[in-house]
């Protein structure tokens, strides 16, 4: 058997198409695939399949549909005796993560993400908000700009703090555009809105995180078997307690992805040699490739990628 450490994508990694070759070949991923619908009571392997995009990328429906493909690789990973040694997720992707970790139940873990994005999705309505990304200055820079635009005009907080050059600003519609503005005067490189349906990770979504805590206390979780690192303390964390309570915190707390990421990578000589990025897309293991290149990202999220993972974890083993 092999461990090495995976990571699991969040929100913006779905795409029309997602899983479908997944479907194709009898195994574990469409074994675990073809439970899907039944899980959730509705058809959501036909909206990743076949779109249309503007459904697929509705919270209610991006957030699970991310999940299942990310179980639905670890399933096959498993079949092939390859195991996480340690796990992290970005935002929802910790979800999938938990599921790696044996915290959560694959059923489980669907259904806790058709709630979280159908609580984010309503509160978006409820409470229009907006998010952007920040190029090219750090996280307090962002943090000292944040607070004075939210003194001065409305709440805009950081949400995520993805690598030492991006961050991304969450809050009231009016709040992110100025502070925006300021962010640009304060030296940030870009300054790029972002195509999402509420301000997520910020103090607007205290209502559906109170609902969402609720629901939680209905789904049974477990001690992790491997060390997962939490969104919103970038530590190790195996107690189902302290794995619950995190889960709850998350929709109003910001992702510490980069300290995770350093957590994991930011000693070279204690590095992994290799870290599987499991799921839809690429985009944590690129990245990650720039800020740590001692360690190789492999993205495994296809058929193709499934089919050559053994041959490559022996070469950069």
């Amino acid at each position: 058997m092999i461990q090495i450490p995976m990571l699991f994508p969040g929100q913006g990694s779905q795409t029309v198409g997602m899983t479908a070759d997944l479907m194709e070949k009898p195994g574990p991923a469409a074994e675990f695939l073809g439970t899907v619908n039944e899980t959730l009571g509705t058809d959501l392997l036909t909206t990743m399949h076949e779109g249309p995009t503007e459904i697929l990328t509705e919270t209610r429906n991006a957030q699970p549909a991310i999940v299942a493909h990310s179980v639905a690789i670890v399933k096959a990973l498993e079949a092939r005796g390859i195991r996480p040694s340690a796990v992290a997720g970005h935002s929802v992707g910790e979800f999938a993560a938990a599921v790696a970790a044996g915290a959560l139940l694959p059923a489980d873990g669907l259904q806790v993400v058709r709630r979280r994005g159908e609580l984010m999705f309503a509160a978006g309505q409820e409470v229009p908000g907006t998010m952007a990304a920040v190029l090219g200055l750090s996280g307090e820079q962002v943090t000292e700009v944040c607070a004075r635009v939210t003194a001065e005009v409305g709440v805009v907080v950081l949400a995520n703090h993805n690598s030492a050059a991006q961050v991304v600003i969450s809050g009231e519609v009016e709040a992110v555009a100025a502070a925006g503005e300021a962010l640009k005067e304060a030296g940030a490189r870009r300054v790029l809105p972002l195509n999402v349906s509420g301000a997520f990770h910020s103090p607007l979504l205290e209502d559906a995180a109170a609902h969402f805590k609720e629901f939680l206390k209905g789904i049974p979780v477990r001690d992790a078997q491997v060390p997962l690192l939490a969104n919103v303390t970038a530590t190790a964390v195996t107690d189902a307690g302290t794995l619950a309570d995190g889960f709850g915190r998350q929709l109003t707390a910001p992702v510490r992805w980069h300290e995770t990421m350093e957590a994991l990578c930011g000693n070279e000589s204690g590095a992994p040699a290799v870290i599987l990025e499991v799921g839809p897309g690429k985009v944590l293991a690129n990245m990650a490739k720039r800020a740590y290149p001692h360690v190789k990202f492999i993205s495994v999220g296809t058929g193709t990628d499934l089919d050559g993972i053994e041959a490559l974890l022996r070469e950069s083993l």
